[in-house]
């Protein structure tokens, strides 16, 4: 006697496609651990899965009624794959891509923070030279300035001009709001912002800049 495994031409599809979205699940996971392994090269592991990225959007998106949910496949299935189902699922690209963006965010993040240090080293000193020694004019620049400093990862950690920077605003926080700096003290202030930026400008290239 003749037993039929399907009932219907569907439901041979069906596992079929089963089968290959199980297939491309095992092969990512494969294929995201040679990567870390080293066993590939980075543009034979990107090549391959825009193969497999490719064919999984495919096959998803034919399964979205039967398979809403590939976590739930997975679970189901007990497939252990959780580096291909964070790539496939989560990321949607190749880590090689994703370490280069977040490369990219790094450098542009940093430019951004120098950039705004230079500002503020700028507005503090042109302060002073019009003559805003105020504690209430002077402490908020200093804070300002120190604030961006910090931020600045790619800087030595005992950089002299945020040390610099710190010991005014202790100074100043000691002082009233209506207080001025005198002659001397401003004068002293300035050299501080100069000898501090030209130090600044000098941390940038050995930063990595």
């Amino acid at each position: 006697m003749e037993v039929k495994l399907w009932n219907h031409k569907r439901e041979i599809e069906m596992d079929e496609n089963f089968a290959e979205l199980f297939a491309i699940i095992k092969a990512t996971e494969k294929l995201e651990k040679a990567y870390v392994r080293d066993i590939i090269s980075p543009t034979e592991y990107e090549a391959e899965f825009q193969k497999l990225i490719a064919h999984f959007k495919t096959l998803s998106s034919t399964l979205k009624d039967t398979v809403p949910s590939i976590e739930r496949f997975h679970d189901t299935y007990k497939m252990d794959c959780q580096a291909a189902l964070y790539r496939l699922v989560i990321s949607g690209v190749p880590a090689t891509v994703e370490h280069r963006v977040a490369s990219a965010m790094s450098v542009t993040t940093s430019a951004a923070i120098v950039a705004e240090c230079v500002q503020n080293f700028i507005t503090a000193m042109d302060s002073l030279k019009l003559n805003m020694v105020a504690v209430d004019q002077v402490y908020p620049l200093l804070s300002d300035l120190s604030g961006s400093l910090n931020k600045l990862l790619i800087l030595p950690p005992d950089f002299e001009g945020q040390t610099k920077m710190r010991e005014w605003i202790g100074r100043l926080s000691k002082m009233g709001a209506a207080d001025e700096l005198t002659e001397q003290q401003a004068r002293q202030l300035q050299f501080d912002l100069e000898s501090s930026y030209n130090s600044f400008m000098a941390a940038l290239p050995t930063a990595g800049t």
